[in-house]
């Protein structure tokens, strides 16, 4: 069997393995990818892409039946819930048939199977590929490998998914039929944002979540916020809250939940277990390699090198934190590097987070606890959304700006955004911590008005008591 030669084989077409191929091949390395599935990886199939699509549609269901608030009135609303999957799944398509044109584009070779690392060739790793359509196994060798063979949702004992009472991500993305009772366990990024769509769908939500707040990983009062907002929409939600049993019937799923000392019993047409990720590690030729492998994730130094020699990880697999964009940028990083360019490891406190519930959530760097925890003595600013104008006039009151800063040197430690559009709105904060500003230059940076933006220099002014709209 003849092996093909490359100088980067990327094990995974996700988010992190895609974009990589093509930076190396606007680079000018010989690339091939390999891809089991579909090009885009989980994120643009079944996770990032197609959930906007559907909690688009959530938000105009949401805005159809509160027509009122801006002078209209509309009878017999009503929504087709195979239309709204199927646009979804269209979006979805639309966008892996983009990702296939822009690897041609750039001159990358794609082949459709699963890779595996298998030994050496010289001074080149050997990659064997098995079609994904069956036949002779694949060849290929290259001195550089970038694993981006990302994640899997994790699966808690009882709570198995079955495809039609227990649902995973992938069954929540296609219902069939609207549940009219649901409960969501789990209330990180994933289980909120299907649990906003469900709400503004029509469902009855109960959202359970074993640690002490929903959102854990947020700022403990944009967290509080959250959930305010939610329990006013109707959800019911259980912290602190432990799965006791789990009971199938033909149609239904019985479940006792101990929360805060009580027991609850509940009935519920279907049951979404979002309780966290497991990365995909097996059979892709780890053993006999010095990788190491840290809770289903490959160890990897700041510029995502493994302990073996040639041999970089990306993304999901190489650790948290678990967003596509992270395993974007550390995609382009390595290929720079292995062009020879020269290359800043990533900050993760510079990574921006983001929920697209409703009300949205963003955030970068550190909370307030953390950034106390770590012994700076900082000024914190808040500014309500019910102080803009544009939000008032926009009919979306409800949020709240949050800036941290050192008190000392003025730097910005964290921002953390609840309200409408936060997710387009938290790169500014971005770009103001990779810039290293200071709390100085941001209060003389002009925003323009009247945009919700406002309320982001807003908080800048409230660190410093200087807020004039509230």
């Amino acid at each position: 069997m003849s092996t093909s030669q490359f100088d980067i084989i990327i094990i995974g077409g996700g988010p992190g393995g895609y974009v990589s191929a093509i930076r190396a091949g606007q680079l000018g390395l010989k690339v091939a990818v390999v891809e089991a599935a579909h090009l885009g990886g989980i994120c643009l199939n079944w996770g990032c892409i197609p959930t906007k699509a559907l909690l688009r549609a959530s938000e105009i269901n949401h805005l159809l039946h509160n027509l009122g608030e801006f002078g209209f009135a509309a009878d017999n609303v009503r929504f087709d819930l195979e239309k709204v999957v199927k646009r979804s799944r269209a979006v979805a398509a639309q966008l892996s048939a983009g990702v296939g044109h822009l690897l041609k584009k750039n001159k990358v070779t794609v082949i459709n199977g699963f890779g595996r690392l298998d030994g050496r060739e010289g001074d080149k790793r050997r990659v064997s590929v098995t079609p994904a359509k069956g036949g002779e196994a694949i060849s290929l060798a290259a001195p550089h490998v970038i694993i981006a063979t990302g994640a899997r949702a994790r699966v808690l004992p009882g709570l198995e998914p079955d495809q039609k009472l227990i649902w995973s991500y992938r069954e929540a993305m296609v219902p069939t039929t609207l549940p009219k009772r649901l409960v969501v366990i789990g209330s990180g990024a994933i289980g909120i944002e299907f649990a906003s769509f469900y709400r503004n769908m029509g469902s009855e939500v109960t959202i359970v979540e074993v640690a002490g707040r929903i959102l854990p990983v947020e700022d403990e009062e944009i967290s509080g916020l959250a959930r305010k907002a939610f329990e006013k929409q109707g959800m019911q939600i259980l912290t602190g809250a432990k799965i006791v049993s789990v009971s199938k019937g033909a149609e239904t799923v019985t479940l006792k939940i101990e929360a805060g000392g009580k027991t609850h019993d509940m009935t519920v047409d279907r049951v979404i277990s979002a309780v966290g990720i497991v990365g995909n590690v097996e059979n892709i030729g780890l053993e006999g390699t010095a990788i190491e492998v840290d809770r289903t994730h490959i160890k990897v130094d700041p510029y995502c090198r493994t302990a073996e020699k040639g041999i970089y990880a990306i993304g999901d697999i190489a650790g948290p934190p678990w967003l596509a964009h992270k395993a974007s940028h550390e995609g382009v990083m390595c290929a720079e590097m292995i062009a020879g360019r020269d290359v800043h490891p990533m900050d993760p406190l510079n990574i921006p987070g983001c929920t697209y519930c409703r009300p949205q959530v963003a955030s970068v760097g550190m909370t307030e606890a953390r950034a106390k925890d770590a012994g700076y003595k900082i000024r914190v600013g808040r500014f309500p959304f019910v102080g803009n104008g544009k939000a008032i006039a926009m009919g979306e009151p409800e949020g709240l700006v949050k800036t941290i800063f050192d008190a000392q040197t003025g730097e910005l430690l964290g921002a953390h955004m609840i309200g409408a559009e936060v997710t387009e709105m938290i790169q500014g904060y971005v770009i103001a911590r990779t810039s290293e500003l200071t709390d100085g230059e941001l209060k003389e940076t002009v925003f323009p008005h009247p945009t919700i933006s406002e309320a982001m220099h807003e908080a800048v002014l409230a660190a410093y008591d200087g807020a004039l709209h509230f």
